[in-house]
């Protein structure tokens, strides 16, 4: 049985500082009429209350309501688009689409910050700096298959990829057609495994089953692969333990992440034995805050071991 982790009050001050602090420039940035968008400061119109004037803390965001997602589904991009970014092409990233028609977010930078900040996380002995990555994962309009890209890139190696498109798997499986998705799942998997015996790959990114099915054609330690960094669905401890005794035969290292087009790249703490592998994630504050709320009453949070509606509030 695990322990909790109690982090020392100074260190709470210090993180709920930073995130006021954080939270002031944002929404300065967004509503001030040199800086922000045409969204927000039309919406600051209509609202009768100054944002920049009335939002000093976190706790003070409370005061907007829900943000609407069919917004990143149905309005033009020029919406968005913060007026020192105007005139500059921007990156389209697109959701998988799971509750209907993707919602669109558009970057320039941004969506790198994560990766760049998740690779001083990494240990070199087991994600050694120059060594290549191969990406296991969905390409297409996902931000992921850059953000991998650029990872192997600041730690000086190179990224290769395969062609995959879950949204079909997803279509297929409503379908009842599991044939047709063992069939692509093996596709996928050969084209992992030829990369992987036909070129230097040192790290993987790659999805939990994926790497299950790796595992099932190649030993991966032995095709040289020493770090994996794994996300893109949820993973149980039980998950984390397969892997790193049986896919990696604990000479490895696995690094368990959760993450969306949306919120960016939430890390886990080390993962292991000694605490049963037990999963722990850290949202990457301040630019992106993670809470456990009342499904009925969404401004309270529920009580540590309660069940809740997870709400994201993105700061970027």
């Amino acid at each position: 049985m695990t322990e909790m982790e109690i982090a020392p009050q100074s260190a709470v001050d210090q993180a709920k500082e930073k995130l006021n602090q954080h939270v002031k420039e944002i929404i300065h940035w967004h509503f001030s009429d040199e800086t922000g968008c045409p969204f927000w400061l039309e919406w600051a119109k209509k609202a009768g209350w100054n944002p920049i004037e009335e939002i000093q803390t976190y706790e003070d965001i409370a005061k907007f309501p829900h943000f609407e997602d069919n917004y990143l589904r149905d309005l033009p991009h020029h919406q968005w688009i913060p007026k020192p970014y105007q005139g500059k092409p921007f990156k389209i990233f697109e959701t998988g689409g799971t509750t209907g028609m993707p919602k669109q977010r558009i970057s320039w930078e941004d969506h790198l910050i994560d990766y760049s900040e998740f690779s001083g996380t990494l240990d070199d002995e087991y994600f050694p700096c120059g060594g290549n990555w191969l990406m296991m994962g969905p390409t297409g309009p996902r931000r992921l298959r850059l953000a991998i890209e650029h990872l192997a890139n600041i730690r000086g190696g190179s990224c290769y990829f395969l062609d995959l498109d879950p949204r079909w798997v997803k279509i297929r499986l409503a379908q009842g057609k599991t044939d047709e998705v063992k069939e692509y799942m093996a596709h996928v998997i050969s084209q992992a495994a030829t990369i992987i015996k036909h070129r230097e790959v040192r790290c993987l990114f790659a999805t939990p089953r994926l790497l299950e099915a790796l595992g099932e054609e190649i030993s991966v330690p032995e095709a040289g692969v020493r770090g994996v960094f794994c996300g893109g669905t949820s993973m149980t401890s039980q998950v984390i333990r397969f892997l790193c005794e049986e896919v990696l035969e604990e000479e490895g290292m696995l690094v368990p992440t959760y993450g969306n087009t949306l919120m960016g790249l939430a890390c886990s703490k080390p993962v292991g034995p000694e605490d049963d592998y037990a999963l722990t994630y850290y949202a990457p504050q301040p630019r992106a805050v993670l809470r456990v709320v009342d499904p009925n009453e969404t401004t309270k949070t529920v009580e540590l071991g309660e069940w809740g509606r997870v709400e994201l509030t993105t700061l970027t």
